[in-house]
């Protein structure tokens, strides 16, 4: 029988639903799905201190970086210089509060919101139950969508579009940022989910057999997609973290595809449409994401033109055209091959925020760009479309779950991890 001890050495692989007896980890070690590779949780050294030191140094570096100056631009004698906070001013003023309020979120609150919780968490300040629950499922739902680090790709792509009209310098705050990127990456790293989640609540015991080697599903087990607890099939609701779930994830395909067509649908205006127009002496020049490309290409910026070809315009459509193919292998449209076709769900899942680095790009330019009659730029619909092409694609790879690529391959004998 399934004990509450051996629940706690075991764990069900969210990405193949391989039911995995966790070896006994030294300090550093991870284990990993012997089935798929997914990495299953690890053992970090000193679990609380040192992601509160990253956290905290994240949290006041990101304080520096909000309080001066971010970077400056010369033309011609007129100076142009923004901070932080200055950026999503611009993208309200100019009627684009939708990108200033992407810019808000994705930038700074949903990175600051992680490390807060983070710093609640593994202190064991005190909270009530309902309060560590929410915060737990926060901080590991939005981690995803934090994209600091994207956007200082962009701000450096910015300096290489900029260099050719004036003189580009950084900021009292660049280098916190900078800092702040990868503190606040480091800071959520350390941090085990399943580490976490016990150390909030221990996990429910199953009152059921279980064997290692075999998927959950055919064993009548479930792993709940939030805290990673081993429960009954038949139980909707997990009993630790409080949060509904069930053996696949339910009208996983059909989500994934509306969101997919959707995204296709917004593809073609982002890609015709302008993302940002230039003021030049009077002259409105209209730029597609294409046309920055092509500009980048042909003034010598070869590595970043392919930058910004490669997160723009190759990754998207590669990333569609991949979403699709999971779709229609889990479906059984196609020859299966699972190995490979996790493979291609990872790297989906991995690439896909990358695209908002153009998105980031305009931003920058949009705010820095402020040359009275000189020169201007204002972002512009096709920028806003091409936001919602990597959100809804970003949704779209969230709500395909991963382990329908796995339920019709044959299961394979298995040893327990020792």
């Amino acid at each position: 029988m399934c004990t509450n001890h051996l629940t706690q050495q075991a764990i069900l692989c969210g990405h193949c639903d391989m039911l995995v007896a966790l070896p006994a980890l030294g300090t550093g070690e991870k284990a990993c799905c012997p089935r798929c590779g997914n990495t299953l949780t690890t053992r970090w050294d000193e679990p609380r201190k040192r992601p509160t030191a990253y956290a905290l140094a994240a949290l006041f570096m990101l304080l520096l970086a909000n309080l001066f100056p971010f970077v400056n631009m010369s033309v011609a004698g007129v100076n142009s210089e923004i901070s932080l906070l200055s950026i999503p001013d611009v993208m309200f003023s100019e009627d684009y509060a939708s990108l200033g309020s992407l810019f808000m979120i994705l930038v700074q609150a949903v990175p600051a919101l992680s490390l807060v919780a983070i710093l609640l968490l593994v202190n064991r300040v005190r909270l009530s139950p309902v309060s560590k629950r929410r915060l737990a499922w926060l901080l590991f739902h939005l981690k995803s969508w934090g994209m600091a680090e994207i956007f200082l790709a962009g701000v450096l792509v910015s300096f290489v579009k900029l260099m050719a009209y004036g003189d580009i310098g950084i900021g009292l705050s660049f280098i916190p940022w900078c800092l702040f990127c990868v503190l606040q990456l480091r800071a959520v790293q350390c941090v085990d989910r399943r580490w976490l989640w016990n150390d909030i609540s221990p996990a429910p015991a199953i009152p059921l057999a279980c064997q290692p080697g075999k998927t959950g599903m055919k064993q009548g087990l479930r792993s709940c997609s939030c805290c990673t607890a081993i429960l009954p099939q038949d139980v909707a609701q997990c009993p630790r973290c409080h949060s509904y779930g069930h053996v696949r994830r339910r009208h996983s395909l059909q989500w994934t595809t509306a969101l997919l067509l959707t995204s296709v649908m917004l593809y073609f205006p982002a890609n015709i449409l302008p993302v940002m127009i230039t003021d030049l002496l009077g002259s409105k020049l209209p730029s597609t994401i294409i046309a920055g490309v092509v500009l980048l290409w042909s003034e010598g910026s070869y590595p970043v033109a392919l930058v910004i070809f490669i997160a723009s315009i190759m990754v998207p459509t590669l990333k569609m055209i991949a979403i699709g193919w999971l779709c229609l292998d889990a479906r059984g449209f196609v020859q299966r091959d699972s190995e490979r076709m996790h493979l291609v769900y990872e790297v989906v899942e991995f690439v896909g925020r990358w695209s908002m680095i153009d998105v980031f790009v305009i931003a920058v330019l949009s705010a820095l760009v402020r040359m009275g009659s000189l020169m201007n730029i204002y972002p512009a619909m096709g920028a806003l479309m091409f936001a919602l092409v990597v959100i809804l694609t970003m949704f779209a790879a969230m709500t395909f779950d991963p382990r329908l690529i796995w339920d019709r391959k044959p299961e394979s004998s298995q040893e327990e991890l020792s």
